[in-house]
């Protein structure tokens, strides 16, 4: 990047900063960080920052770039930020260097930008909340971060040290779901809930979206989005594959998911896998779907998430069927089934597939989504740090 290029990229006014740091990349699957930053942005400026990324796994900033953190542009008040660090950058040898990386790369952007920051926000257990003294530390729990130490190849102990250490730096702490504030709760935190949301204008036009070249089934198609991985009880899926019911899948597959049982379901004539999507091309998906799948285990880890795609499927006026988790019971409603067991699942697919389209539960489907977009999420967690009155608490609690 050229100074002048540096400099146009920089440009603007960047006063009461959001320093955003991110549990995911910013160009990966879209999670709650990116939505509720893109979001943010609105009320204030904001610095998204990318979790590290092994200069190994960068290989054009090598030699005279080496080290140096990538920057771009991504609307008039968001930024992102790509912290380089060493190879295997959290394991336990490595990570304390690629915390300051993180912290010093961060800091010398804000310094660039003004030094005005209003909040600092983590997604994560990554000890960055201080990163800014006197912002005020929000700690963001898109998830049961210690819970899910197995499916992230972390170990456990040191997760849920680094979730009592976080939970004490925070000046306020935000769940997306009840059963995460209520575990917080018992460790002594003050945590307010801002659960999920959707996009719900950019799925309640999935009927006028292409139709994807790579699906190619008979409908009535069953469907699911997400990550294929630990998560899921592959046996549902299953279920509904033995039924005969034509099945897509989308979204990346954790490589020793299922292994051999993965490979079985895969290879079934009804079944199709289209692999990860961009977030942008989902409509298309979805608009192939008769019926929307929630698969999930019961883990503490889906115990305390809030599915996305439960509220995606929605905004698509498609009918949903879904296991019993705490999240889907908080919508408190009707328009999902709630099904227990592979038999009793593979039974409400069926059903779904077999029921005649209704205008009537379609606009009733989208209505309760739009009820639970990003913009009022947003808007509920902009009010909370006070962005938008000045009447959030400040980094004394005050």
């Amino acid at each position: 990047m050229t100074a002048t290029h540096h400099r146009e990229v920089l440009s603007g006014d960047w006063s009461q900063l959001v320093v955003f740091f991110g549990g995911t990349a910013w160009d990966g699957n879209r999670f709650p960080d990116q939505h509720i930053a893109e979001r943010l942005a609105r009320y204030s400026p904001v610095l998204y920052v990318d979790p590290p990324l092994s200069i190994v796994r960068a290989p054009r900033w090598s030699g005279a770039a080496i080290m140096r953190p990538r920057l771009q542009r991504l609307g008039p008040s968001l930024l992102r930020l790509t912290p380089l660090a060493p190879p295997a950058p959290l394991r336990a040898a490595v990570r304390g260097t690629t915390y300051r990386l993180m912290r010093r790369a961060t800091c010398a952007m804000v310094r660039r930008l003004g030094g005005d920051v209003r909040a600092v926000v983590v997604a994560s257990l990554n000890p960055m909340l201080s990163t800014w003294p006197g912002a005020v530390r929000v700690l963001y729990g898109t998830d049961d971060f210690a819970a899910g130490a197995e499916l992230l190849g972390v170990d456990g102990n040191w997760l849920r040290q680094r979730e009592q250490q976080q939970l004490a730096a925070a000046d306020l702490v935000v769940a997306v779901s009840e059963p995460l504030a209520d575990k917080w709760r018992a460790m002594g935190a003050e945590v307010t809930v801002i659960s999920n949301g959707c996009d719900d204008e950019l799925f309640s036009q999935v009927d006028d979206a292409p139709w994807p070249a790579d699906v190619t089934l008979p409908g009535p198609i069953a469907g699911f989005v997400g990550h294929l991985s630990e998560r899921i009880d592959l046996a549902l899926l299953e279920a509904v594959a033995a039924a005969g019911h034509s099945l897509v899948l989308v979204g990346p597959r954790q490589p020793t998911f299922g292994m051999a049982r993965m490979d079985e379901l895969l290879e079934r004539p009804n079944v199709t896998w289209v692999g990860p999507k961009p977030f942008e091309s989902l409509p298309s998906y979805l608009r192939t779907f008769d019926v929307g799948l929630l698969p999930y285990a019961d883990s503490a880890f889906n115990r305390a998430s809030f599915p996305l795609k439960t509220l995606e499927y929605l905004a698509a006026g498609r009918p949903a069927v879904a296991t019993d988790l705490p999240a889907i019971r908080s919508l408190n409603t009707d328009l999902i089934d709630v099904a227990t067991g592979p038999e009793d699942f593979a039974a409400a697919v069926g059903r779904a597939l077999r029921s005649p389209q209704d205008p009537g539960l379609t606009a009733r489907r989208q209505e309760v989504a739009g009820q639970h977009s990003w913009n009022s999420r947003a808007t509920e967690f902009a009010d909370l740090i006070g962005l938008r009155s000045g009447s959030g608490r400040t980094a004394s609690g005050t």
